[in-house]
């Protein structure tokens, strides 16, 4: 079964997976309740969701489904309540962001925790790997958004020789909590875009290490797309509208798209 499309609520109405062409549902899974950023699909193997099931986020765990089963088949249950979660594109590895701004890398076949690290000064909110999954991206309630090579996370004899920090990037322009994050396919030389509740994106560059550009909005950004070809950014925000931009463009401020959704 081909799954297209994929969500999931943080009220414990399940997640949903739907055909893009027709529009109809084809499963749900039960019992879920998901922060943002908190589902993934590891490669073409299975789901996992974190689970966040009171209000203040103090406990939880991760369920994980087969794609064909309503029912989650392992649950696992970590040091700390998870509030983001990604896999890398093999789906070898799931990474999770902790409440306390710790990040964990566990091996998907095994199950073992490979690595864990402090990455941020506040609760994780999305974790992104890069087109060729060399880096991992991280955004926080703190307004960081930090790039991390995986070379560099494993390699603690050369880092320590060199003296020099875990990340590869410190990004820290934004004021308040980052809500997504995006990126081409360029590698290492990829442009990155974040969003923050600060009602700004901003697009960065890797392999510079600087900020490009800041787009203002009316409003907080809560999630946003890019075309497969990297030309054009849709952005999702607070205020049920979704605005569109060329990746080129050399405005500051957001245009609203042709035919947005603005009835919601």
């Amino acid at each position: 079964m081909e799954i297209s499309v994929i969500g999931s609520s943080s009220i414990d109405n399940g997640i949903g997976s739907w055909d893009l062409k027709t529009g109809t549902e084809q499963l749900r899974f039960k019992q879920c309740a998901s922060p943002a950023h908190g589902l993934t699909a590891v490669g073409d193997k299975f789901l996992a969701a974190s689970q966040l099931r009171n209000a203040s986020g103090s406990y939880g765990s991760i369920f994980f489904w087969s794609w064909n089963k309503p029912q989650a088949e392992v649950k696992s249950f970590p040091l700390e309540s998870i509030t983001a979660l990604a896999a890398n594109m093999e789906g070898t590895y799931i990474v999770g962001g902790g409440a306390s701004g710790d990040i964990f890398l566990w091996e998907v076949s095994s199950g073992k925790l490979l690595k864990k690290w402090h990455g941020h000064y506040q609760s994780v909110t999305c974790l992104l790997f890069s087109g060729d999954d060399s880096l991992l991206v991280s955004g926080s309630k703190d307004g960081y958004v930090r790039v991390w090579s995986l070379i560099r996370l494993f390699d603690d004899i050369q880092r320590q020789q060199q003296g020099s920090t875990l990340y590869e990037h410190d990004f820290n322009e934004h004021t308040t909590s980052v809500t997504d994050i995006v990126i081409d396919y360029g590698g290492c030389n990829a442009l990155l875009v974040t969003a923050s509740e600060d009602c700004t994106c901003k697009v960065w560059s890797l392999s510079k290490g600087k900020l490009l550009r800041n787009t203002i909005f009316h409003a907080a950004i809560n999630a946003l797309a890019l075309d497969p070809g990297g030309t054009f950014l849709y952005a999702g925000s607070k205020d049920s509208k979704i605005y569109i931009g060329a990746m080129n463009s050399s405005s500051d401020y957001a245009t609203q798209a042709p035919g947005s959704v603005s009835e919601q």
